[in-house]
């Protein structure tokens, strides 16, 4: 079948709306292909960073999310500023505190629109929940993928999706783009060390007898690329710088597969988890699950094997019987009475759960501190009371400090119902990244939350 080649010479003219629309360059005296992305031009329309620690160690980042929230009356810790006490539900907490920060008293800013997903999309994007009809999408990228395309670019693994409750993730690249979530601690094990992991010390990789040959493609075409960008509109050449991008991406992750692995002192292959977690007197072992996926992403960190991961917990509307509970999590939150004692241990185990993934990243030394000290890891839920699905006084825990740009130790609570996005933006600005604003519509904002920022 054939396609359509762009030649420089020419311009535009004749060019052809094709999904095989290419441009053609010699490499190593043969034909190299680069495929185009849809253009305006093709259908005949007008025009229209890296972090790095102060002590050279790369910052990562880490989503946790448990569905169904939190009981807000009991979820604050008593006094504001450094040296926060735990409240009832944040005992799980207690021995990390420093490392902990609580954000209290913000508020999702984007429509409630579907119950649980609109409260994870808003915060998560900043940006309004699609049509429920259209399966629950996020209308954008998520805050995971928003980082990974920035710090994620050079790593093995852009970004880790993982979680011990089986069902569909919210980690989104765009509208009904999901990436799955791994739900098997061995299978996570396998894809991370298994056939293609080299431990520091296990010498060089075989030599690609191609690689001579194999130089850059982008290189060889640069000329005919910035020729075609001059000659489209201006939303074409952010089309085409975007394809780009993520070919070059592309190609520096196979570079760093082909280099020796970076010499990190704590980096070691571990010990390889159960095949199987049975369930017991008919429930699920998530603990066990989840503090399996938390050694495995800790060591795969500090392997710099990825540095952002998204770990779910549970999900939205998640209806696990946890240990001891008389009924699921979400129908308990809607038909406990009273104070809720059930749904109160459950969301306890919710915040123990994510104090395993922080306690995981603090064991692994890394320079004169730990993994965590180099990690931003963001707890949060989908909604805050679940009873009612309230977006105000959400969930925000902030575990690390990403090398020494986000405070550590503290509660802040707003006294004005800000929007959430302030934090997402703080965070993404700590792991250097250069970021105007973050969400849109009701949710953008352009300023972070600098009573969180050193």
């Amino acid at each position: 079948m054939s396609g359509s080649t762009f030649d420089p010479a020419r311009g535009l003219r004749g060019l052809k709306a094709n999904r095989r629309t290419v441009l053609r360059g010699l490499l190593g005296g043969a034909t190299a292909v680069v495929a185009l992305p849809m253009l305006e031009a093709f259908l005949g329309r007008q025009p229209r960073a890296q972090a790095q620690s102060a002590d050279g160690f790369p910052s990562r980042f880490g989503l946790f999310m448990w569905g169904n929230g939190i009981l807000p009356d009991r979820w604050a810790p008593p006094n504001v500023g450094p040296g926060w006490t735990p409240s009832p539900l944040l005992e799980p907490l207690a021995h990390l505190a420093a490392s902990v920060t609580v954000v209290t008293g913000m508020k999702v800013a984007t429509p409630n629109s579907v119950p649980h997903f609109a409260g994870a999309a808003g915060f998560l994007t900043g940006t309004a929940l699609m049509d429920e009809y259209e399966g629950n999408s996020f209308s954008g990228p998520s805050l995971d993928q928003l980082i990974a395309a920035e710090i994620g670019k050079t790593t093995r693994f852009k970004s880790l999706e993982f979680g011990a409750e089986p069902g569909g993730g919210l980690s989104f690249n765009g509208i009904n783009s999901r990436n799955p979530p791994e739900r098997d601690p061995h299978a996570l094990f396998q894809r991370l060390f298994g056939e293609g992991f080299r431990a520091p010390g296990d010498g060089p990789s075989m030599p690609d007898p191609t690689l001579a040959l194999r130089r850059s493609v982008l290189d060889v075409m640069t000329t005919d690329i910035r020729r075609l960008q001059a000659l489209v509109s201006g939303t074409d050449r952010g089309r085409l710088e975007h394809h780009f991008e993520g070919i070059r991406a592309m190609e520096l992750r196979l570079a760093a597969l082909e280099a020796d692995p970076p010499a990190l002192a704590a980096c070691l292959r571990p010990e390889a988890p159960p095949l199987d977690f049975p369930d017991v007197l008919g429930r699920p072992l998530l603990h066990e699950k989840n503090a399996a996926f938390c050694d495995l992403v800790a060591m795969a960190l500090a392997c710099d094997q990825t540095r952002v991961f998204f770990n779910q917990f549970t999900g939205p509307v998640s209806n696990h019987l946890f240990p001891d509970a008389t009924s699921g999590h979400h129908q308990l939150t809607h038909d406990e009475l009273l104070d809720q004692p059930e749904v109160f241990a459950i969301t306890r185990h919710c915040v123990q759960a994510f104090a395993r993934q922080v306690e995981a990243l603090a064991a692994i030394p890394e320079g004169d501190g730990t993994l965590l000290d180099h990690c931003l890891l963001l707890g949060t839920s989908d909604v805050s009371l679940g009873k009612t699905h309230s977006f105000e006084d959400f969930p925000i825990l902030i575990a690390g400090s990403g090398g020494g740009r986000i405070k550590s130790g503290l509660h802040y609570r707003s006294p004005s119902s800000e929007n959430t996005g302030k934090v997402p933006l703080s965070l993404m600005r700590a792991l250097g990244i250069d970021a105007a604003s973050f969400g849109k519509d009701e949710g953008e904002t352009a300023v972070g939350l600098s009573e969180i920022e050193v």
